[in-house]
């Protein structure tokens, strides 16, 4: 049985491609191709994307001349603008799709207004959250989560570059362990990076499962939230 509602966050890092900045366009239309297989289906989509790609606010504060607060409403709006231009990629194929922003710019967004959201994904539109939680000091994985629960979604999907939770760094350890359910409490105790741990203690308080999966395996989002294939994936859960 498919999930009915769907949160599925992006890094901004991903949209970079071989770059390593800026946005892709090839990797943005593959996106937009994925999560119009998902909405073809008649399931309901969130979307959180982060800014790394443009730029992150720990590291623009690290040396102390943007001040941390700043560096993150810098990396928000960052997220912004990854927002419109999958808002533009989605409606290039004629996917229904709105934008909100946690930060008011409303030349550019919606404001976030949660009710509407959710009437919006009644409606069959993709919904796309940005500007994180709109607070400097959380990350987009803690915004993503948050929006996953404001929307009463079934899941937070994360999707990466990898397919799923290890135990320590695959690309740097052969021995490495995947992970195919873990508990909240687990990836607290452990300290596993699932996402970070603002993230995980919201979706334990909240009982959503977070699932974690690479993006670039084609027509992986969809088999994974129509229940039909999670060996390509790790889940968080209650134990």
């Amino acid at each position: 049985m498919a999930f009915r509602r769907v949160l599925i966050k992006f890094s901004g890092e991903a949209l970079a491609g071989s770059e390593g900045y800026g946005i892709d366009t090839h990797v943005l239309d593959y996106i937009a191709n994925e999560i119009r297989k998902v909405v073809n289906q008649g399931i309901q989509v969130g979307i959180v994307i982060g800014g790394g790609n443009i730029i992150r606010g720990v590291t623009a504060s690290k040396d102390g001349i943007i001040p941390r607060s700043s560096a993150d409403y810098m990396g928000m709006l960052a997220t912004v603008i990854n927002g419109i231009a999958l808002q533009e990629a989605l409606e290039n194929k004629n996917i229904p799709v709105r934008l909100q922003s946690a930060i008011e710019m409303n030349k550019v967004a919606e404001p976030l207004i949660v009710r509407r959201a959710i009437r919006h994904l009644e409606k069959g539109r993709v919904v796309i959250f940005a500007a994180g939680t709109g607070n400097p000091f959380f990350t987009t994985d803690t915004g993503a989560t948050l929006r996953g629960v404001q929307i009463d979604a079934d899941v937070v999907i994360k999707a990466t570059k990898v397919d799923g939770v290890y135990d320590k760094d695959p690309k740097k350890h052969e021995d490495a362990i995947k992970y195919t359910t873990l508990s909240y409490d687990t990836a607290l105790k452990d300290d596993i990076r699932v996402m970070d741990d603002t993230a995980i203690a919201l979706a334990k308080d909240n009982s959503i499962p977070i699932i974690v999966c690479n993006m670039f395996l084609e027509n992986n989002l969809l088999d994974i939230i129509q229940n039909e294939n999670l060996s390509n994936c790790s889940i968080v859960k209650d134990s």
